[in-house]
């Protein structure tokens, strides 16, 4: 399967009643500032190069943001935050990122998600992050990345899950890196990062020098 064939049925996903609901339902209403667009108001599929040594796990989509542009990290200050990040770091064309017609293209990197329908209160079910599992696997064994960023503590422990790690010494935090092994004994980098979140980035738990850090430390690894 390719990431091609992969998206299209990602984005035909129904399975989880309440998150269908939710984002059919956000999709209608529309935030005020936005009714004159047309939100996707679908499962977000990943985007970026198809050839990516690097995958980036997030949350989920925000519901007026990648809910509205169809792609991941789109249109919200989480992506105000990120992209701008991965410009900065060769990973990104351009610094901002509007919609999925923007232009932007990303370089030797692939943003994927945990969940790919926004949750209410963005927070999906353990039982909807399981659902969707099965999608992140097999983006990861498309692309075999040599790194792996999850952005917040969600997105890191569905790895170790997929993994299979139940090891006490693998803990979320802030720039931490384990090494992970796949079933094919294929070896990958997981590198932990708070999400860029304003939960995060507004109350300085996230800094613009912590964030660069990680792209930074990011492109060590690939060498």
């Amino acid at each position: 399967m390719t990431l091609t064939e992969l998206n299209s049925e990602i984005i035909t996903c129904r399975k989880c009643e309440r998150l269908v609901a939710w984002r059919e339902e956000v999709a209608r209403t529309k935030r005020k500032a936005y009714q004159a667009e047309e939100y996707w108001g679908k499962p977000v599929p990943g985007f970026g190069d198809e050839h990516a040594r690097v995958l980036v796990v997030g949350l989920a989509p925000g519901a007026h943001g990648s809910n509205r542009t169809g792609r991941q990290f789109t249109g919200d200050a989480s992506g105000g935050f990120l992209f701008p990040a991965l410009f900065r770091a060769g990973f990104a064309s351009q610094p901002n990122a509007s919609g999925r017609a923007d232009g932007l293209v990303l370089s030797d990197m692939y943003i994927s998600a945990s969940a790919r329908c926004a949750p209410p209160d963005n927070k999906p079910s353990p039982a909807e992050l399981d659902n969707c599992q099965h999608f992140l696997e097999r983006e990861l064994q498309i692309l075999n990345p040599q790194v792996i960023v999850a952005l917040g503590r969600i997105a890191f422990e569905r790895i170790l899950k997929i993994y299979s790690i139940r090891n006490s010494a693998f803990k979320f935090a802030h720039g931490a890196l384990h090494p992970v092994t796949d079933s094919q004994n294929t070896a990958h980098w997981l590198l932990a990062c708070y999400h860029p979140s304003q939960q995060n980035t507004l109350t300085g738990k996230l800094t613009v020098e912590m964030f660069d850090d990680i792209w930074k430390k990011t492109r060590t690894l690939l060498k």
